[in-house]
């Protein structure tokens, strides 16, 4: 199969070019955000060839590919799908949000910075070649010394190290306005700013070579080489203001006016207001991760180690590359990657004890290779395929990382980049650490598979495995009732003005053609999603019924203009209680439909959903009964 096939098919069968919000790629993965994820086919995603396992995190299907293959895939897939950030540029279709709050966030943080790791992993291997290049034992080979290594040589090292982390700002402005809609240019140029050779470098304010400039006659101001946070929050703010004035400057003016003022008001911010406060959080939370990793008898290695693995399963080890980025542009070295990559190896080792136990030759074709990429630095295909599906190979992979981790904990090793683990990583140790690195991933691996090997598997857990589950069936108490959320005139699923709705692409709906702008809740439930913009609402009633009411059509675009809500993420309702008020006005005069929707996005989990309405209707009328 050419890759231009399987990029084809992985679309078709995720539910095809329609159901496909958005697209993205780390160094492993390609990153999907769907409209209706039940229309995703895995099984036979993961059957297709090159494809290593997939699976459903933080509202994203991530589809494991390997490096190298994933970028190719990616050019493939937009290729067909067309703009990949067209669904988050405020598109028709309003990609649906997946997960609660604090998983959403952890999967804003890793799109900002998957985008810039691969130019910092470039630098760490150039750290590491520049350091082979300085070595006394490594020159003696060649009968050199480090006298001899010329010192324009030298120069240019220094040009491929420091670059990246001398202007790590610009990368984490960029990417931030290119995640959240600005313009990347005035990303890069606003990030430029916070580390312009008219300010003190930080480095020198650090060491006492230079004083900050003193604003206002008490703010302390320096350059923010090597910082992350500041640039990635002052990122966020800027880009939304900037977005914002895109929207209320004349187009006769736009090209002037919004750049100068976006520039001008986040220099501001970031110089004055959030950025010293953030860059003391950064240095806190620095302080805090070393203090864990450096506690004595190595540990925060055996804590980190042996947990750590269990971030992933999670969707939140992106978190981890903030810290990485900070400390290696604060003093060059990476104290996580060592012992993170302990773990990495240890579930290599975990997983090649079920492969050589397992009698299944369909376990045995998955454990392999899924071995290899572990040891190459890629975990998915073992965690998700192997290891984490028999549960004690997980475990015992931990133990296998908190050994190792310990170890390295106690060695005190250090890489120079980050991003690359297992054997590729010995290249973030190509100096007096290399025979320990190896020594202590040979542990990790070694402990996984013997503990794995005499306790961890038995070939009755792949029996177990792949025993059929039960199918899960709705309750069958009395049928739930879904009453009309506002006064008005009933208007049937295939009338909707918009195609995702009257197709049912989002679940089986009605709409309601709304008299006034009060806003009713349909059942007793919990409210479960608040729409940024205010127009959308999600609530989950009895037996697990999943409601979005959907204010208007196209009203994302009025940015909450015109909209009150009444009550929050997490509260209880009632039956009847006001939700929010609506100015239906102003809603006409931007030119949208009315329409309020009533879609019910978990229909497919019942066998029943019958509308009952028709004509006018009250609030609190049933509009719907689900059994």
């Amino acid at each position: 199969m050419t890759e231009q096939e399987l990029a084809a098919k992985i679309v078709e069968l995720t539910g095809g070019k329609g159901n496909i919000s958005t697209v993205r790629h780390c160094a492993t993965r390609l990153r999907i955000v769907v409209v209706d994820k039940e229309k995703i086919d895995t099984d036979a995603v993961e059957n297709l060839e090159r494809i290593k396992g997939s699976f459903f995190n933080s509202g994203q299907y991530q589809i494991i590919l390997g490096t190298g293959l994933v970028n190719r895939i990616y050019d493939e897939v937009i290729k067909i799908t067309g703009d990949p950030d067209a669904g988050a540029k405020g598109g028709k279709e309003e990609a649906p949000v997946y997960g609660n709050k604090f998983q959403r966030a952890i999967r804003m943080f890793s799109d900002v910075f998957v985008s810039v790791i691969p130019v910092l992993v470039a630098t760490g291997l150039f750290m590491g070649l520049r350091g082979l290049l300085t070595q006394e034992a490594v020159l003696a080979l060649f009968g050199m010394t480090p006298a001899d290594v010329p010192q324009a040589l030298l120069t240019y090292t220094q040009i491929l190290t420091d670059t990246a982390f001398a202007f790590l700002p610009a990368l984490v402005c960029w990417s931030t306005f290119r995640n959240f809609g600005g313009s990347p240019v005035i990303g890069i140029v606003l990030g430029l700013m916070l580390v312009s050779p008219s300010l003190p470098s930080a480095y020198d304010v650090g060491s006492g070579a230079a004083e900050p400039l003193i604003f206002f006659g008490f703010l302390r101001v320096a350059g923010y080489q090597g910082s992350v946070l500041p640039a990635f929050a002052t990122g966020i703010l800027t880009a939304k203001f900037e977005k914002f004035l895109r929207r209320h400057v004349p187009d006769a003016v736009d090209l002037i006016v919004t750049p100068f003022v976006t520039l001008l008001v986040g220099s501001a911010l970031a110089m004055f207001c959030i950025g010293p406060v953030l860059h003391m959080v950064e240095n806190v939370v620095l302080v805090l991760v070393e203090k864990l990793l450096f506690l004595p008898m190595g540990l925060g290695g055996l804590l980190y180690g042996s947990f750590g693995q269990t971030l992933g399963i999670f969707g939140i080890h992106h978190i981890l590359n903030f810290l990485e980025i900070s400390m290696l542009a604060q003093d060059g070295w990476n104290y996580l990657n060592p012992i993170g990559t302990c773990g990495n190896v240890a579930q290599a080792g975990a997983v090649l004890a079920v492969a050589i136990k397992a009698r299944s030759v369909k376990t045995k074709q998955v454990a392999y290779p899924s071995c290899l990429s572990a040891l190459l630095g890629i975990t998915e295909p073992a965690v998700f395929g192997v290891n984490l599906r028999f549960v004690k190979p997980f475990v015992m992979a931990m133990a296998g990382g908190g050994i190792g981790g310990f170890l390295a904990s106690l060695f005190h090793l250090r890489a120079t980049g980050m991003a690359i683990t297992g054997i590729p990583g010995t290249l973030l140790y190509l100096n007096e650490q290399l025979p320990i690195y190896i020594l202590v991933n040979v542990i990790s691996f070694g402990a996984a598979f013997a503990l794995t090997w005499f306790f961890g598997f038995s070939d009755k857990d792949t029996k177990a495995a792949a025993a059929p589950k039960p199918q899960s069936k709705p309750q069958t108490e009395k049928a739930v009732k879904i009453g009309a959320v506002v006064n008005g005139t009933y208007v049937p699923m295939t009338e909707i003005p918009d195609e995702v709705f009257a197709q049912g692409v989002l679940g089986q709906c009605c709409g309601i053609k709304p008299e006034k702008g009060k806003i009713y809740a349909p059942f007793d439930g919990t409210i479960t999603q608040v729409a940024d913009t205010k127009h959308a609402i999600g609530l989950q009633g009895a037996k697990g019924v999943e409601l979005l009411i959907h204010v208007g059509l196209d009203t994302v675009d009025m940015n909450g203009q015109g909209f009150d809500v009444q009550v929050k993420e997490g509260q209880e309702v009632r039956k009847g209680q006001l939700l929010l008020t609506v100015d239906l006005k102003q809603i006409a005069e931007a030119g949208h439909p009315d329409v309020v929707i009533m879609a019910v996005t978990n229909s497919d989990d019942y066998e029943k959903l019958e509308w009952i309405a028709g004509g006018k209707i009250a609030a609190g009328e049933d509009v719907a009964e689900i059994d």
